[in-house]
């Protein structure tokens, strides 16, 4: 009898577990589902809109924190992470690549996962992670020695360690894996290093990789362990050798349009920075000095690998205005299946989703030299005496030409992401209004060397604000309100059918604001700078909003003048969990 009951006990924990696997059908519902947050974006296409409206603009008043955990003392930084949340487990990644399951209701931590990383990585804008994936019943995330790790959700044990790249060389890995089909698909970082940038898509269970796809021109991609297709044409666009260390780094992850079966991830800067070098100090004819395909958006096709188009918003950039930034699916209030994406070099584009081709472009940032349109072809109209000069034309050959270049090379917008609001139709951009001195320098190759050939002073353009969110219109381009910050703003944001958008400032204030005016309707100090990715779900009939405290991120480290500004912000490290009590809903 014992055994029976023992039997029937086992057999019920099974089909419990089993029921609480995650598959592809949840995650391609993501966007929709209300109780979970099962993939980095809230939905593979970017939207990071949520249906809920429990919460709105008559009752956000009334949001209370629900409880707060901590992520440690000794290991801070920067805290960029979106929590993924499924079967009332909260996952989220932390500083020095660390993973930490948390119940959803209590705050209590249930394991925590440590990637103890080697001496000698080479992360170059802060020791980051901005996120997990889940699918079965593993959860996976990456980290700066460049592997990705396959964890059981339920235990945290290891199930698989696997090299994406050798970090020795200057490869690391920061954002969220991708789930599709079954495949993890993986970008990876380093792009200031002389690195290759790459997808990578690897079988779920096994860790085994399924194909390869390099993102500079010459390079091999694999299938099934075989050579498959070369990337572009070699020496197409790059001169000589340099293809070989172009950079180009997927170091933000990437999307999936599920209507189009594509994946779209974004290469970063080529290398090096010096623009003169790459293309070997020779007159610019056509498109030859492109250097295809950094600074682009690239369509993939998620079985094979095999590039289906490219966009390239900077062609020959020499600002360091990488490619990377989140590629958002949406339907325009005409009904056109459109991608939006609001690049590092201060214009929002707007593409075509089936083919990927160009449609239209805007300033999103008050000043931008570097270029005065993007014309109609989609390239950009160059003001070429903006660019940094060439060190070979200097008298001393030891420094080219100073310019002040407006975004600085930390972008109009970075890695912070986005957010598009089903109910307004706008996209809300968090933005920052800086410039810098820019010029470029002699360098040559050295494995695991920082491979720049610039320098450069980032400053302010305005004396009250750098931070700027901006509600936008992705079919006319204008700004319908903008909130100021006196400091960059750095974190995610997020949109509501409440008529809500949440995002979070260095000052450590974590805001909603009304989608239609900007208003801020309610804030709560988090007591560090905010630069994570907020989330919102329900439960049990009430809705919750987490975001993640802890100031960091590339600002510090590489912001000049701007850093000083902020350098009087503490660091921290702690999940912040808001709530809305059912007795409050209806109250004003």
């Amino acid at each position: 009898m014992n055994r029976f009951i023992i039997a029937v006990t086992a057999a019920i924990c099974a089909a419990s577990m089993a029921q609480a696997e995650v598959t592809e059908a949840d995650i391609a519902n993501d966007a929709a589902e209300t109780t979970q947050v099962l993939t980095n974006g809230m939905g593979r296409d970017l939207q990071r809109f949520s249906p809920l409206a429990i919460l709105n603009k008559d009752n956000i008043g009334n949001l209370l924190p629900a409880w707060a955990f901590s992520l440690g003392g000794e290991k801070q930084r920067g805290q960029e992470s979106q929590p993924i949340i499924s079967d009332g487990i909260m996952y989220i990644t932390g500083s020095y690549s660390r993973l930490y399951a948390i119940d959803v209701k209590t705050g209590r931590e249930l394991w925590q996962y440590d990637a103890r990383l080697p001496e000698g990585i080479l992360p170059c804008c802060d020791v980051v992670n901005r996120g997990a994936a889940i699918y079965g019943d593993k959860v996976y995330f990456g980290t700066l020695d460049a592997r990705i790790v396959a964890l059981n959700a339920k235990t945290g044990d290891v199930v698989w360690n696997k090299k994406i790249a050798e970090y020795k060389e200057g490869y690391s890995y920061t954002a969220a894996p991708l789930i599709v089909n079954g495949l993890v698909i993986t970008g990876n970082s380093g792009g200031e290093f002389g690195i290759v940038g790459e997808v990578q898509a690897r079988d779920a269970n096994t860790g085994e990789t399924v194909w390869t796809r390099p993102m500079i021109e010459g390079h091999m991609g694999t299938l099934n362990g075989a050579e498959s297709t070369m990337t572009g044409v070699l020496n197409a666009t790059w001169p000589g050798d340099m293809w070989k260390t172009g950079g180009g780094a997927t170091w933000l992850g990437g999307s999936y349009d599920i209507e189009t079966d594509t994946l779209v991830f974004g290469a970063g800067n080529p290398a090096p920075w010096n623009s003169h070098l790459r293309n070997a100090g020779k007159p610019v004819e056509g498109n030859a000095g492109d250097n295809l395909y950094a600074a682009s958006r690239v369509g993939l096709d998620p079985k094979t690998g095999e590039i289906k188009w490219h966009y390239q918003t900077t062609p020959r950039e020499g600002w360091d205005y990488d490619g990377v930034n989140e590629v958002v699916s949406f339907v325009d209030k005409d009904g056109n299946k459109r991608f939006a994406t609001a690049d590092r070099n201060g214009f929002f584009y707007v593409l075509n989703r089936e083919d990927g081709k160009f449609v239209d472009a805007f300033p999103f940032v008050k000043d931008i030299t570097w270029a005065t349109d993007i014309g109609d072809d989609g390239r950009p109209v160059y003001v070429e005496e903006n660019r940094p000069g060439d060190p070979a034309a200097a008298a001393d050959g030891a420094k080219g030409e100073i310019v002040f270049s407006s975004p600085s090379f930390l972008g109009g917008k970075n890695w912070m992401p986005m957010a598009y609001s089903q109910k307004t139709g706008l996209f809300y951009v968090p933005s920052n209004e800086w410039g810098m001195d820019i010029w470029n320098e002699p360098i040559t190759y050295k494995k695991g060397a920082a491979y720049l050939g610039s320098g450069f002073t980032i400053k302010p353009n305005y004396e009250d604000h750098i931070g700027s969110l901006k509600a936008i219109d992705p079919v006319t381009g204008e700004w319908k309100w903008e909130y100021k910050n006196e400091a960059p703003l750095w974190a995610g944001v997020m949109t509501t059918a409440g008529g809500l958008v949440f995002t979070g400032t260095p000052e450590g204030e974590f805001i909603a604001l009304d989608d239609e005016t900007g208003e801020v309707l309610w804030s709560f100090q988090t007591g560090s700078g905010i630069v994570g990715q907020p989330v919102t779900w329900d439960q049990d009939g009430e809705q919750y909003v987490t975001v993640i405290s802890g100031w960091g991120g590339a600002v510090p480290l590489w912001g000049g003048e701007v850093a000083k500004k902020v350098n009087y912000l503490n660091q921290g490290g702690t999940v912040w969990t808001f709530k809305l009590p059912k007795q409050l809903a209806a109250a004003n």
